[in-house]
């Protein structure tokens, strides 16, 4: 029996749009769950090396919730590349000002850390509130939501 590799016209092909609404999700389960469809692991034709996966639409960012004392304790950093330019930002703060930001990152950080991933991480659409505009592409409900609630 021979190993089955997808190729790229069967992976686009078979590619769907799926939405999901963060509110009172828990930030990490929710992540590893979308980089898993992003990746196209829920699918029979995965491919490691492969984009296989399905775009996924997060709506409500805002709403998603975190355990712990993170909000004050975890920081998010930048680096200007000047001395004395580092900057760092709290969970609180970034969920305040720019939400989306806080999904695209844990996500982010769930994938490998290769080529491939700014592929993938493309495929991930974040918005704050319940309005998105793709519409069009009839998006699903999501497939993996009852393990996370």
């Amino acid at each position: 029996m021979r190993t089955y590799s997808a190729t790229a016209t069967e992976a686009e092909a078979s590619r769907e749009w799926y939405v999901v609404d963060a509110t009172g999700m828990t930030l990490g389960r929710l992540a590893t769950q979308i980089a898993t469809v992003l990746k196209g692991k829920h699918k029979p034709i995965y491919t490691p090396s492969m984009d296989c996966g399905d775009f996924v639409i997060v709506i409500n960012a805002e709403k998603v919730r975190v355990t712990g004392r993170k909000l004050d304790q975890k920081f998010y950093y930048r680096y200007s590349g000047y001395p004395g330019g580092l900057s760092q930002t709290s969970l609180r703060d970034q969920l305040a000002h720019h939400p989306e930001r806080v999904i695209q990152a844990a996500v982010k950080g769930m994938l490998a850390r290769n080529k491939l991933r700014d592929q993938l991480v493309k495929k991930l659409k974040v918005y704050a509130g319940a309005e998105h505009p793709h519409q069009a592409q009839q998006p699903k409900p999501f497939p993996l939501i009852e393990e996370i609630r």
